[in-house]
């Protein structure tokens, strides 16, 4: 089989794995077979709508500026847990003059306890993902296993100017030195999913370009 080569978020070009052939509008991954992946890049027709069963939890990763909060906003029906959302919601209490980094360690500490009480509801929740905190996603698939769901992956695949692009679209950029600590986590996570290197308690990955994550139009959780 010939595949396409495409540039990945660690800016190199490689052999993707085949996009699936005659995509449905409607990607299943409701009962999906264990650690399977899904390549939906390089082009052609591609799903507008990723189903997952419910009480599952879908984490949603990608380089800063990749598009992961625009896909969320668009395309999730039900509960998600976006860190920039606490953050705005900080920043907005905060006085203006008063820099992000000396309050960061409150946001964070809020964040992930709202991330806590949305799991211990039980339901269905959809997590922004900034790549380089592997101990989250590991903490999330525990918390899968140990309530009898699954964890799956999104992965956004984007090159590193189309995020910086990203980052100027909405106005909030990342250092050098951050964003480099993003691209070879976020390089390492596609790598992995590629080769099917799915952390335990995670039952799928799909892999989204910029114009397969443009057709996403819902990401829901129904049936089982």
């Amino acid at each position: 089989m010939t595949l396409r080569p495409h540039a990945t978020a660690t800016g190199a070009a490689h052999d993707a794995m085949p996009a699936q052939p005659g995509a449905p509008a409607r990607e299943s991954l409701d009962g999906a077979p264990a650690r399977a992946v899904r390549d939906l890049r390089g082009g052609g027709p591609g799903p507008s709508e990723l189903v997952f069963a419910p009480g599952d939890v879908v984490v949603v990763s990608g380089l800063p500026g990749s598009g992961k909060s625009t896909l969320i906003t668009r395309a999730v029906q039900g509960r998600a847990v976006d860190s920039q959302d606490t953050r705005d919601r900080w920043a907005a209490r905060m006085p203006r003059l008063l820099p992000y980094a000396l309050y960061r360690p409150l946001v964070r500490a809020a964040h992930y306890l709202g991330l806590r009480r949305s799991l211990r509801s039980g339901g269905s929740v959809v997590v922004h993902d900034c790549g380089t905190q592997s101990w989250v996603r590991r903490w999330l698939a525990r918390d899968a296993v140990r309530r009898g769901r699954a964890l799956h992956l999104v992965l956004l695949d984007v090159t590193p100017a189309v995020a910086r692009e990203g980052q100027r679209e909405r106005g909030r950029g990342v250092s050098g030195y951050a964003f480099a600590r993003h691209r070879r986590a976020v390089g390492r996570l596609l790598r992995d999913a590629e080769g099917g290197l799915l952390l335990p308690g995670c039952a799928s990955a799909v892999l989204l370009d910029r114009e397969a994550a443009g057709r996403i139009e819902r990401i829901t959780f129904t049936g089982g």
